[in-house]
């Protein structure tokens, strides 16, 4: 069955892969959209974890302030290299961690870090683990593994700060 440049257009949209990708992966699946997306995450995910220990020396700092400006956050997410950290979807990215981080007051970044004698919910206190706020079927890890397979690079948070008036 041919692929039609539209259904080429479609998957590389949602999945950030590339045309020949999209194309060999499309004729794999007879043209199943679901399909292909899901086999092209996979392998971005795959090719992610290779790029785990890779450094992030570039990126950039994102600020929020909750409207009536009782609650700001700042996020500084890093990626490889500063073309990246230009995307439209890394600032977005930048953006939504910090209103998660506003809205939602994590105290560590990663699970590992949870002191000893903290008994809250790790969903609770960790950032990577909370459910993301935009999409609560999906955790702040897995958004964040999502813009690094569209990418190409190592993405993280690298470090996050929370006021709130009060507190």
């Amino acid at each position: 069955m041919p692929v039609s440049v539209e259904q080429i257009r479609t998957l590389r949209a949602e999945t950030g892969a590339g045309v020949a990708d999209c194309k060999r992966v499309l004729e794999e699946t007879q043209g199943n959209l679901e399909k292909a997306a899901e086999i092209l995450r996979q392998h971005g995910l795959v090719q992610a974890a290779r790029r785990s220990d890779r450094a992030t020396n570039q990126g950039l700092i994102e600020a929020y302030v909750h409207t009536g400006g009782r609650v700001a956050a700042m996020v500084e997410l890093g990626c490889e290299t500063d073309f990246v950290a230009r995307t439209p979807e890394f600032k977005v990215l930048a953006h939504d961690i910090a209103m998660q981080v506003a809205a939602m007051a994590p105290s560590y970044l990663d699970k590992t870090d949870i002191e000893d004698g903290d008994d809250r919910p790790v969903a609770q206190v960790s950032l990577l683990q909370q459910p993301f706020i935009k999409d609560n079927s999906s955790s702040v890890a897995d958004i964040i593994q999502e813009v690094a397979v569209k990418v190409g690079e190592n993405v993280r948070v690298l470090r996050f700060t929370r006021l709130a008036l009060g507190e």
